[in-house]
């Protein structure tokens, strides 16, 4: 999410090359590489008794995040919208009762190129029915060891047999800024922002000014050597995580990161349709005050939660980070056969 974050606060520029040049911006030996992790994954989440499935790009809903925006397709002279992520439809299948699953797919959000960002990138996505957060964790780190095995030839330098770290968010901030952020004021963390950051404008929003100081002066310094999950997020930054029973605070939510690149976010998923709704509404609040469009929500989500989604925990992957980390490879654009610039 950094970049997320990051380009939703200072801004991002969408280029594409005046040069036409037809051929691939990757590598045919990254190319290979690509089949090897698709082929890796699917054996994995098999080896799990997890369900392989397909969901659509385009849907008439999508779910309201501040700092996702989607493409606006017109269908027959109807808006449709571009997926920024297949949880929607997945969750849809869940509630019908198809067990545990995941899927690899394309997703779509508008604004985002870098470094790590292409507005079009594959994600890898699975939930587990009556698995919690934890369990996912171990889940998680299984699959990151299971690949990386598999690139063990290519691969600049060894996984370490040592466990994943778990660190909460509250203690990342103490440990890197010297604040309890879950108790801190605004006029501490905006105090703390200006010491900190002096290359961007600090936001009025709390958690837009969270999300920059984690950009900014903590996400780099995660996962360095060990990989490390960033776990119990502010509940404000839930999104479709539940809380946690014993510190209403935090969200039973968490991230992974990998020499300061996040890889995955996962949640304790929420089930409850009326918490949700709330929730949206907070969200198209937020967008509206950041001159942000409104967007239609995940109505067919809400309408499956209401008849019941199961007890489950999900996590989203982007396969073409995972890719660059097990290639060694410096930007997502030698990892991809066709860039944006180059699409």
């Amino acid at each position: 999410m950094s970049g997320q974050r990051r380009q939703a606060l200072c801004g991002a520029v969408m280029t594409r090359s005046d040069e036409l040049d037809w051929r691939p911006g990757c590598s045919i030996q990254m190319l290979k590489a690509r089949a090897v992790l698709q082929q890796c994954i699917r054996d994995f989440f098999s080896s799990q008794q997890y369900l392989e499935v397909d969901t659509p790009l385009l849907s008439h809903d999508t779910v309201v995040d501040v700092y996702l925006n989607p493409f606006v397709v017109s269908v027959d002279g109807c808006p449709m919208f571009l997926q920024t992520s297949p949880e929607a439809s997945m969750k849809r299948l869940l509630a019908a009762g198809s067990g545990s699953i995941f899927q690899i797919t394309k997703c779509f959000r508008s604004a985002e190129q870098g470094v790590l960002h292409n507005p079009e990138f594959t994600m890898l996505e699975w939930y587990g029915v009556q698995t919690t957060w934890r369990d996912q964790l171990s889940l998680t780190e299984q699959l990151i060891r299971s690949t990386a095995a598999s690139f063990v030839n290519i691969k600049q330098m060894p996984l370490s047999k040592e466990p994943f770290k778990v660190t909460t968010y509250q203690a990342a901030f103490r440990r890197y800024l010297g604040i309890d952020v879950l108790a801190a004021s605004m006029e501490e963390l905006r105090a703390c922002g200006a010491t900190c950051l002096s290359d961007c404008p600090l936001p009025d929003q709390r958690d837009n000014l969270l999300n920059l100081l984690l950009a900014e002066e903590i996400e780099p310094q995660l996962g360095a050597g060990i990989p490390e999950f960033l776990v119990d997020y502010p509940i404000s930054q839930a999104a479709l995580a539940e809380s946690a029973a014993d510190d209403l605070r935090v969200a039973r939510r968490f991230e992974l990161y990998i020499d300061g690149v996040e890889l995955c976010n996962g949640y304790q998923e929420l089930t409850d349709a009326r918490e949700l709704r709330h929730r949206e509404a907070i969200q198209q609040d937020q967008r509206r005050q950041m001159n942000s469009s409104e967007l239609p929500g995940a109505r067919q989500l809400l309408s499956a939660m209401d008849s019941g989604l199961p007890t489950c925990s999900g996590v989203a992957l982007g396969f073409d980070r995972l890719l660059m980390w097990l290639t060694g490879s410096p930007s997502l654009d030698e990892c991809l056969p066709f860039s944006i610039a180059r699409a």
